[in-house]
């Protein structure tokens, strides 16, 4: 059975101050049900990954470069990600998609670097508002993971994050039969391109997950954790969605 996964993505917030919960994280999970991973800014990720060493959770990057080294100034490649411990990242995510105009052949790029060093890549997939009201949901998701995902995407080495990009940071949350849809629609997709095999790559929602809303979420089909923001950065708000998730499990 597919272990589910709690993730999350602190964007760009946190200094060393911070560590302090992500201790708490791992004292209160000492033998956790379910993956746990967070994703830490890139000043943090040595680190954290750390501070977490021998323990039941795994530090990601938000980020990196499709090229493994070269003069790219201020960025960050898979290799060094691996280096500082990291053992997973998130790519294409939708804010990366707007503010550095990054698009679906760039995406796989990343991905494809990120499995190249032994990266779990976390693939972020997602529909605007205007797309969503214009019934384009369903062919928008169809070709983010058609072509963000690498033909060498595994259960080991890929995680697909819906992301409805009205719904982040927002307080808007789809029905869980929307949810449901886009759900069962990305598994039948990764089914029909990989085989049987892709039951196990576990698909995440995000978007405005919180500990009132954790459970009702994660009982949904092929919901297999979440991707959080900033109800990750603190223990007290992030236990209970992990809890949520281990009720399921």
């Amino acid at each position: 059975m597919t272990r589910k996964l709690a993730a999350g993505n602190w964007k760009m917030n946190g200094t060393r101050a911070a560590l302090d919960d992500l201790n708490a994280i791992v004292s209160a999970h000492g033998d956790p049900g379910v993956d746990i991973l967070i994703c830490p800014p890139a000043t943090l990720l040595t680190q954290a990954a750390a501070l977490t060493s021998g323990k039941p959770l795994d530090i990601g990057a938000q980020d990196c470069h499709s090229y493994p080294s070269g003069a790219h100034t201020g960025d960050i490649s898979a290799p060094m990600v691996a280096d500082a411990g990291g053992r997973a990242v998130i790519v294409g995510h939708s804010e990366r998609r707007e503010n550095h105009n990054e698009n679906n052949d760039l995406v796989r790029a990343k991905a494809q670097a990120a499995n190249d060093a032994g990266l779990i890549a976390v693939i972020c997939i997602g529909e605007t508002l205007d797309e969503r009201e214009n019934g384009q949901t369903l062919d928008i998701i169809a070709e983010q993971l058609k072509v963000s995902t690498p033909d060498t995407a595994t259960a080991d080495n890929t995680v697909i994050a819906y992301e409805p990009v009205w719904a982040i940071g927002s307080g808007k949350v789809p029905s869980l039969d929307q949810i449901r849809e886009v759900h069962d629609f990305i598994r039948k997709l990764l089914i029909d391109r990989f085989g049987n095999s892709a039951q196990g790559i576990r698909i995440l929602y995000g978007g405005s997950v919180k500990p009132g809303n954790a459970a009702e979420i994660f009982a949904v089909s092929n919901v297999d954790g979440a991707l959080v923001g900033g109800a990750s950065l603190k223990e007290s708000d992030f236990s209970p969605i992990i809890n949520a998730l281990e009720a399921t499990a």
